[in-house]
């Protein structure tokens, strides 16, 4: 059987079972096939580590030992259930799953219905949500199951119409036999079920006759989304879980000193529950406005924080001191070379930070939208001090992430109180929280110089500087978590991702791109695209220099030095589509950049409006600033699941992108960041959005999916900073652009949350 595994035939499993059950099986010869990954060296004049292997790569190889655990199911009512072992945060992969499924099974997506699995710590390195690897993880596995789900039901349907199997056809969910009939699979479901989980052969569809993938569709839950049904965390229905609010330190990461009030507290309307926890000091109600009162009422004398007294500056100073230095100059060269500084930026989603949990003495339950949920389960049961099998961990959908949720901190607090209480608690962070003591984007500097002699670019450095990135999720379970956050394995760890998920897309010559990081005591994430935004702005404004200094046309410069025909194609769209060249206004200007990772690419060009009347424009309560009059995007994933939901994720990543280069940032003053709610963070607003945003999907090249959730924000920020800098004659270094544009007057940090509004409808605090 083995030696008949080629490009589409794969080894399944029939699962036991009352039902049909069926799953994939990958290793050896298959798993390579499965994915098309190229894991043999590719001569090229400078080779990249990611033309071997990248993050992606890594990622999908680890999960391929633990593929047959996942498995799909033929219900007796005709439907068919999957539950995915990833986190759907908004990026709409329960779509293009049910689409995998529906594809290959030859049933209507409308009767696939994907859940999300609860942790599960035996697929080990399976349920780790992030690195865009969803999709290409989990491609070929979940067809492999629905082809072994399509042939069990097959041969049940020849013995029942005593037709052979070949003369069947399986369609809509029916099957069909000439002059016999129909059945549908509802009614086939038990009969094609097995007894003993037994190993087949199956092969999946060819591209070509593909009539789901590949086509447009809308989300299987966007009825739900916007009719409110929807069940997020904080909507379940757990019995006795009482909203549970935090009073939070002053600064970041300040430890409870004493509280002078807790009976005082205790004793307020509604409250049932006050204790000191390990962040502060939680307080159980019965609404999350009498939570409110009771924080703000507690009086609590607080310890310094692990950032105490630090500002953007000194935070500067300190990447500066441990910048990596740049090789020697070469005789007879000539170099372009700049530093360029980034600042915090806070990966708080539109979904509050939140959890629901139940803890007693024997055992826990959670519920949380969470994109590492075996890591999660593992440290909440060491936590607790209960063993793992006594802790169920539930992965509620989520209200976006950007690599938040790769957190679990709601979680492991919500776990926290529910023990120190006794009680189930439903614990919800304030949007003050977030900004404060959440998760942020770390500070960084990324210098960069590029070589050149004549027309001939010689050599490529980067030295890219960051406040450490927090990675201690690891691939998704303790071991790797526990790796990534010792003293000298999380720069091993943070060097290591970096390097496999950054792509020189140029024949520059020798290049290299090295990271430092410095533990300055913040809390910081895998915010969307990581370290690819920053780099990748970074080398982008130099090649617009390159080319100025070269008298060479951005976008020119940029075709003919590109590595290979798919990227220059990319690049050719969006100059196609967005007129490159067009004339335009002083203070008008059009910006392009690219950008490649995980087997794909992408470009984008934008124009931006610098002039005084637009920059001068008045904003209640907000910066104005440059606008983003046009964008388009282009980009090339291989295969395209799901064009409507790759559109939807680029349109989202083209505003990531806006807001990174012109108007979201923290403000670090002694300790703490003065922001303290999306009111005071200007992510980018119907205010400047662009009024022409086209986003072009380019025709597949490749019969595998390549990574898609994260790419469209590089090469977005990237474009907007180099449209501002030919805008303005100026070429930007620190980002965001109005960053020193400090726009709103800092809430006290004492209470930690900030007064309720007044007028809910004119204004908001």
């Amino acid at each position: 059987m083995r030696n008949s595994i080629g490009r589409r035939r794969f080894l399944g499993y029939v699962l036991a079972g009352p039902t049909l059950v069926a799953a994939a099986e990958l290793g050896g010869t298959a798993a390579a096939s499965a994915q098309g990954t190229s894991l043999a060296p590719t001569q090229l004049p400078s080779p990249e580590i990611t033309d071997i292997l990248d993050l992606n790569d890594m990622m999908t190889v680890a999960a391929w030992p633990t593929a047959n655990l996942i498995a799909v199911e033929v219900q007796p009512d005709g439907t068919v259930s999957f539950a995915l072992p990833r986190a759907e945060v908004g990026q709409g992969i329960t779509t293009s799953t049910a689409m995998l499924i529906a594809e290959e099974l030859g049933v209507p997506v409308e009767r696939v219905r994907v859940a999300l699995a609860d942790a599960r710590p035996e697929l080990v390195f399976n349920q780790l949500t992030g690195g865009s690897n969803t999709t290409i993880a989990t491609y070929t596995p979940i067809r492999i199951a629905a082809a072994v789900a399509r042939a069990r039901l097959l041969d049940a349907a020849s013995a029942e119409f005593g037709v052979p199997a070949a003369r069947l056809t399986l369609d809509g969910g029916v099957v069909s036999a000439p002059r016999r009939g129909s059945l549908d699979i509802g009614a086939l479901a038990a009969k094609a079920a097995s007894t003993r989980a037994e190993q087949v052969a199956v092969e999946l569809r060819p591209r070509e006759s593909f009539t789901v993938i590949g086509e447009p569709h809308n989300r299987i839950d966007a009825l739900d989304a916007v009719t409110g049904r929807k069940k997020f965390a904080l909507d379940l229905d757990v019995p006795d879980a009482l909203p549970t609010m935090v009073c939070r330190p002053p600064t970041i990461n300040g430890a409870v000193g004493s509280v002078a009030n807790l009976a005082e507290v205790r004793a307020l309307p509604g409250v049932t529950d006050v204790a000191v926890i390990s962040t502060g000091v939680a307080v159980r109600a019965e609404t999350f406005g009498q939570c409110i009162d009771a924080v703000r009422a507690l009086r609590v004398s607080w310890e310094p924080g692990t950032a105490e007294g630090k500002s953007d500056d000194t935070v500067l100073d300190e990447l500066r001191a441990a910048e990596l230095p740049l090789g020697p100059e070469l005789p007879l060269t000539r170099t372009v070379e700049d530093t360029f500084t980034f600042y915090f930026r806070s990966n708080s989603a539109l979904e509050p930070n939140c959890a629901v949990a139940d803890v007693r003495s024997d055992r826990a339950e959670i519920w949380a939208g969470l994109k590492s949920p075996i890591v999660a389960q593992q440290t909440i049961a060491a936590k607790l001090r209960l063993p793992l099998s006594a802790v169920t961990v539930h992965v509620t959908e989520g209200g976006g992430s950007f690599g938040r949720k790769l957190f679990f901190d709601a979680a492991l607090e919500a776990a926290e109180a529910s023990r120190e209480f006794g009680k189930p608690v439903k614990l919800m962070w304030h949007r003050a929280d977030d900004s404060r003591q959440g998760r942020t984007h770390p500070m960084c500097t990324s210098r960069v110089r590029v070589t050149y002699a004549g027309n001939a670019v010689l050599g490529y450095d980067q030295r890219h500087t960051s406040v450490s990135t927090d990675l201690g999720h690891g691939l998704g379970e303790i071991i790797t978590a526990t790796a990534a956050r010792l003293p000298v394995g999380d720069i091993g760890f943070a060097a290591t991702f970096f390097q496999l998920s950054q792509t020189m897309s140029y024949d520059f010559g020798a290049n290299s791109r090295l990271l430092s990081e410095t533990d300055t005591g913040f809390n910081t994430g895998s915010m969307r695209n990581v370290y690819s935004p920053d780099v990748t702005c970074a080398r982008e404004l130099i090649v617009d220099r390159l080319a100025a200094e070269m008298g060479r046309d951005p976008y020119e410069f940029r075709r003919a030095f590109l590595r290979d025909e798919r990227s220059r194609a990319a690049l050719e769209k969006v100059a196609e589509v967005g007129g490159w060249g067009r004339p335009t206004p002083d203070g008008v200007a059009q910006g392009i950049a690219f950008h490649a990772e995980y087997k794909a690419v992408s470009a984008c060009l934008v124009e931006i409006d610098c002039r005084p009347e637009t920059v001068n424009r008045p904003i209640r309560d907000g910066v104005a600033g440059p606008r983003v009059t046009k964008a388009v995007f282009a980009v090339d994933v291989g295969l395209a699941v799901n064009p409507r939901g790759l559109e939807a994720q680029m349109m989202g990543c083209v505003c990531d992108g806006i807001a990174l280069a012109l108007t979201s940032s923290l403000h670090l003053r002694e300790g703490h960041f003065l922001e303290a709610s999306w009111d005071d963070y200007f992510y980018t607003r119907q205010w400047n959005t662009p009024p022409e945003l086209e986003i072009v999907v380019l025709p597949n090249t490749s019969d595998t999916p390549g990574g898609a959730g994260e790419l469209g924000v590089a090469a977005s920020m990237a474009a907007v900073a180099c449209a501002y800098g030919r805008a303005t004659g100026t070429m930007p270094t620190r980002f965001p652009i109005n960053h020193d544009a400090l726009s709103f007057d800092p809430k006290p940090t004492v209470p930690p949350v900030p007064q309720s509004p007044t007028d809910g409808r004119d204004h908001a605090w």
